[in-house]
């Protein structure tokens, strides 16, 4: 939340939720009554006018507004962003705050338009052949890289190939590209791969053994140097690329300066741009959150900025009048992450409880006031593959119980259910300066000690959190995911090989193989509803809600047109600041 009303309204705006779900006091339950007052909620909210902002542009109304700060800025963008790492390169990093930094520093072959359709980047052109297996982009005529060293198809073959190597562990896993020869030069069974060929300096051919929805993304990403990361690269040694994390080189519109962690991440425009130097010479990343990011574009010190969609914080930045306010439906959605490898979580019925026992429609009117939307499937309404046919959890915290008692679950003496001498208390890892939390927590709280189930939370920075979920030490875990443009991107993460928290599903792991094994549309959609439904039977997260994306920007800025699959990147090369 972003000002001192929201922080003091929060606390008893979610207390009189609770006791409207609680029909009026302690002494209410049952399945109706909370859905009731969901309902009540949210036919307050459309009477005060909750729900007239549409997707779009809202202008700034007075520039005479700028702050100061602001108007003295005048070669110097800041955007706010959180929590980076300092992995800055796009094949290894593994948190998406990171991501943010390398899509400044790195351009791909292709890149993707506004709907997620893949357009030319560094690559002019590119053809697939006729039986669909073989790919073969042509670059730009003199790339450089931003140390003003040429680019050629030997780079785009040296990246594919390091993502082959059989030391590499990072992100992206190539094998799913089906590049020839992949697989033995992973293995050490061959010092090249084979469906890997430079025609000439401008042409690089990849030819694939099976047709698949992935190849072209993972094929035609961001392009490194050979010359700088792979100078003393060997196969199987991936060492010396590792210490260069820090010291990125890349072909993006601007070019690393300093990372000052915990404060900024700084860039300079880069000069061999293939598109041109930026206008705007410098840019930085601001590390701010939700509880700062408001007070920091009101005072001018950030000129962009994202902020969670509902009335309060819309109207507290159109009262700003210098910023101009984009809305927008996301591509991503919130969700609590289950660890399902471990002793609590590891019955399904536990987790369907979860679902039964926690009233997702109260939190998403609280977070969101009537911004958002219940999810039943891990893709947004958006998607092509999005369906309404998948039956929703209702919140129901007698079926809740019920699926409890059954999984051998019995309340104690202290309204705890136990099993095997064991409690039944969640430890739930959150994060600072995540307003989700703010409201995700009390509830969670609420419901789920009414059904039996307690809460331990522990509110961690970002990469602390990371690191103990993949530990594997939690229960339930908040997130938002990645905005995605294809809905495969959304349930990777459910496939027993990509898995950080111990899902597995023999029936998910064939349903997501098969989604990508077309490159039909409508072959894909019928793949994806009956995913979902085995999703919802056996659930690897607690899908929460959707939710639309609010930024603003100071007015100051031009060339600023946020979109749902790269939010800001796209603009980033085309800002321009008007003097005033």
């Amino acid at each position: 939340m972003n000002n001192k009303w929201t922080k003091r309204a929060l606390p008893a705006l979610i207390l009189t939720m609770l006791l409207t779900a609680c029909g009026g006091g302690p002494s209410g339950s049952g399945a109706d009554q909370p859905q009731a007052g969901a309902k009540e909620g949210s036919q307050a909210q459309e009477s005060a006018g909750l729900s007239n902002i549409q997707d779009g542009l809202t202008k700034a109304s007075d520039l005479s507004k700028i702050p100061e700060t602001a108007k003295k800025r005048t070669n110097t963008f800041i955007s706010g962003t959180q929590t980076p790492e300092g992995i800055f390169n796009p094949y290894f990093y593994q948190n998406g705050w990171d991501g943010n930094v390398t899509n400044v520093l790195f351009a791909s072959l292709l890149t993707k338009d506004e709907t997620g359709k893949p357009i030319p980047e560094l690559a002019e052109s590119w053809e697939t052949s006729e039986d669909q297996l073989t790919y073969t982009f042509r670059l730009r005529p003199n790339l450089k890289f931003s140390d003003g060293s040429p680019l050629t198809a030997e780079d785009v073959a040296f990246t594919l190939t390091l993502l082959h190597d059989p030391a590499y562990d990072g992100r992206v896993d190539i094998a799913q590209a089906g590049i020839k020869g992949g697989k033995a030069y992973k293995e050490g069974k061959a010092d090249s791969v084979e469906g890997i060929k430079v025609i000439d300096p401008q042409t690089v051919q990849i030819t694939t053994e099976k047709v698949s929805t992935l190849a072209l993304p993972l094929i035609s990403g961001e392009v490194l140097s050979k010359a700088y990361y792979g100078k003393d690269y060997k196969q199987g040694n991936l060492d010396y690329i590792k210490t260069l994390h820090d010291k990125p080189l890349g072909t993006g519109p601007y070019q690393f300066d300093k990372f000052i962690k915990g404060q900024e991440v700084r860039f300079t425009a880069n000069p061999n741009y293939y598109a041109g130097k930026p206008a705007v010479d410098n840019f930085i990343f601001k590390i701010t959150n939700n509880d700062t990011n408001f007070q920091y574009i009101k005072v001018g010190e950030t000129d962009f900025d994202r902020f969670t969609a509902n009335r309060d914080n819309f109207e507290q930045l159109k009262a700003l009048g210098f910023v101009n306010i984009n809305t927008f439906t996301a591509t991503s959605y919130v969700y609590l992450d289950f660890n399902s490898g471990g002793k609590l979580l590891k019955d399904k019925r536990v987790r369907q409880a979860l679902y039964y026992g926690l009233d997702r429609q109260k939190f998403t009117d609280i977070l969101y006031q009537g911004f958002g939307e219940v999810a039943n499937v891990p893709v947004s309404p958006a998607s092509w593959a999005y369906t309404k046919d998948v039956t929703a959890y209702p919140f129901d915290p007698e079926k809740a119980k019920r699926l409890l008692d059954e999984a051998g679950w019995k309340v104690g003496a202290d309204g705890i259910r136990e099993k095997d001498g064991q409690k039944l208390k969640l430890q739930y890892l959150g994060r600072k300066g995540y307003n989700i939390d703010d409201v995700l927590i009390p509830l969670a709280k609420e419901n789920l000690n009414d059904i039996g189930i307690g809460v331990e939370a522990e509110i961690l920075d970002f990469n602390a959190l990371l690191a103990k979920r993949k530990k594997g030490d939690f229960d339930i875990a908040s997130f938002t995911s990645t905005n995605f443009s294809d809905p495969y991107e959304g349930v990777k993460g459910f496939h027993s090989k990509y898995s950080v928290s111990g899902y597995s599903n023999p029936t998910v792991d064939r349903l997501i193989e098969q989604s990508t094994e077309t490159l039909d549309t409508n072959k894909r959609i019928p793949l994806y509803h009956e995913l979902y439904k085995e999703l919802k039977d056996d659930p690897p997260v607690l899908l929460l809600s959707y939710l639309k994306i609010l930024s603003a920007h100071n007015a100051r800025v031009q060339g600023i047109n946020p979109d749902p699959v790269s939010i800001l990147n796209r603009s980033i090369p085309k800002l321009k600041i008007q003097q005033q």
